[in-house]
């Protein structure tokens, strides 16, 4: 028995009967052989780890576009924090955790530069071809776009988990809606933090349900969330929160929206995104022979346009704006 063989028989042993056993993955779309050391899902969290678009995270916006100071949150760290979530809530249950970490990891890889601003005039831009999606994107990039083209070959799973992380459509996997409400939980906490060291909210501008339920400070809410995840969980047979939370929870999504997603101080410079991405749509669907190698050969299959968003949403804030000036914005001369 290896070690891979070892691990799956653990797993026998500890996870719940209703957890998703890496010795039952659907497997792979191109068949490979099974890793000595490492599970099919510990597989796919060092893939997606290793991958550009992982690594790009650090440079794309969550939620605050520019802002000065070292301490908000990118789209990497927003990832990180679902992730972290996500295995203490998997652990309490029994679930599997490499296929929680997984999901966490890959959920995010397809987001835009300057964040849901961008994701929006992405959309707007190609409404008339099925519009922008970041969570379809995540997926186009793990099975399309990566290692130049030929994708990570991730499991089933993970790639379900991914897709489903938000929408209409669930996963179908207890660890993908474990996923699916950890990344909720992570991203209305830790934009109330970032929204707090902004100045756009104090910690007493919180509705009072908020702070009656979940309490007054940020490790508090989250603490208060994961343990009524795994209280309600384990008494339903599904990943749920108690009523009383889920109303809470609802009322603190409302007032985000409201206070900050909507904030016209925090939001004033969003209108220019736009600007920003149809400038370049424009310019690389006009010059396809700009785009690299590896998205080029993108237009073969699925559409020039197509392919220029693939290229676009994969930039960071910084290289979009450094490509848009390039393009766009005259150079400094002087006559001698």
């Amino acid at each position: 028995m290896n070690l891979r063989e070892e691990r799956q028989s653990i797993e026998r042993q500890i996870l719940s009967p209703h957890a998703s056993f890496a010795v039952n993955s659907k497997g792979r779309g191109k068949y490979e052989p099974e890793c000595e050391i490492r599970t099919c899902y510990q597989r796919d969290i060092d893939r997606i780890t290793h991958c550009k678009a992982f690594r790009r995270l650090k440079h794309k916006t969550q939620v605050f576009l520019q802002p000065e100071g070292d301490h908000y949150r990118t789209r990497l760290t927003h990832t990180l924090e679902v992730m972290r979530i996500g295995r203490t809530i998997a652990r309490a249950l029994r679930f599997c955790e490499d296929l929680v970490e997984a999901v966490a990891l890959g959920h995010d890889l397809g987001h835009t530069p300057f964040g849901h601003a961008g994701e929006r005039a992405l959309n707007k831009i190609l409404l008339n071809e099925g519009g922008f999606k970041h969570n379809e994107q995540s997926l186009r990039v793990v099975d399309k776009i990566e290692k130049e083209g030929s994708g990570l070959n991730l499991t089933y799973e993970v790639k379900n988990g991914i897709l489903c992380h938000t929408g209409s459509e669930r996963p179908e996997t207890q660890e993908g809606e474990i996923v699916r409400l950890a990344d909720r939980i992570a991203y209305i906490n830790h934009d109330v933090d970032d929204a707090i060291r902004a100045g756009i909210l104090r910690e007493n501008d919180l509705p009072v349900e908020i702070s009656r339920t979940f309490g007054t400070s940020h490790s508090e809410r989250i603490n208060s969330l994961i343990c009524d995840v795994v209280e309600m969980s384990k008494i339903n047979g599904r990943i749920t929160l108690s009523p009383n939370a889920a109303t809470a929870f609802d009322i603190f999504y409302e007032y985000m929206f409201e206070s900050v997603y909507r904030n016209s101080k925090a939001k004033k410079e969003e209108a220019k995104v736009f600007g920003i991405m149809s400038g370049l749509f424009g310019y690389y669907s006009e010059n396809p022979d700009d785009l690299p190698e590896d998205y080029r050969q993108i237009i073969e299959t699925d559409g020039l346009r197509r392919a220029v968003a693939d290229y676009i949403s994969g930039m960071t804030d910084q290289y979009a704006i450094f490509k848009y000036s390039e393009l766009y914005v005259p150079c400094a001369w002087e006559v001698r």
